[in-house]
């Protein structure tokens, strides 16, 4: 199989069309995503729609990180350090789902996505010993 991914220059991991999360990536995004995965509680997302800015001053997002999320722009986030699975709790208090994410990260429309998906999708189904399903 042959790899997409390369080396840049430094040594890093690239793959073409894809923001690589990676150490560097993770230090810079820790603000958005702690902020993020603050909304694990109901009381942290209703404190967020109520003051969307006080509540990014608690977690100090920097100014790239804070007007992505005021335009609600998920790319913006992603570039800003952002990592998908944290960005999916915010990503729902604006009304998005996880093939609303992956739409947008591939660029194509939900509905393309979604048959994408179902293109890939496995259609042999084993029921493991314990009675559990297992693709």
């Amino acid at each position: 199989m042959t790899s997409l991914s390369r080396q840049t220059a430094e040594g890093k991991r690239a793959i073409p069309g894809t923001l690589v999360f990676d150490g560097d990536a993770a230090q810079h995004g820790y603000a958005i995503n702690a902020m993020c995965y603050s909304f694990n509680s109901a009381e942290n997302r209703e404190a967020f729609e109520a003051d969307e800015e006080a509540y990014m001053d608690r977690f100090a997002l920097t100014p790239a990180q804070r007007q992505s999320v005021r335009d609600r722009d998920v790319l913006g986030m992603l570039a800003a350090g952002g990592n998908v699975y944290y960005l999916a709790k915010l990503a729902g208090i604006f009304g998005l789902n996880v093939q609303d994410l992956g739409a947008l990260q591939t660029g194509v429309s939900i509905d393309e996505f979604k048959a994408n998906l179902l293109s890939h999708a496995v259609t042999e189904t084993r029921v493991a010993s314990n009675g559990r399903m297992a693709a």
